[in-house]
């Protein structure tokens, strides 16, 4: 599954899918999204620009 992250908020990012749905999703949904996908590591990497 292709999909697209775009942090809208300190808590809130999009999800936008190659099929044309998207969900925006807490920090917490996109953590256990993430490790669904096997991609926990895009989650620190999000927290971290969000931050600077």
């Amino acid at each position: 599954m292709s999909f697209n992250l775009n942090r809208i908020n300190p808590n809130q990012t999009q999800v936008f899918f190659h099929d044309g749905r998207f969900e925006t999703l807490t920090n917490e949904e996109l953590e256990d999204f993430l490790l669904q996908m096997g991609l926990s590591d895009v989650q620190e990497s999000l927290e971290q620009n969000a931050t600077e």
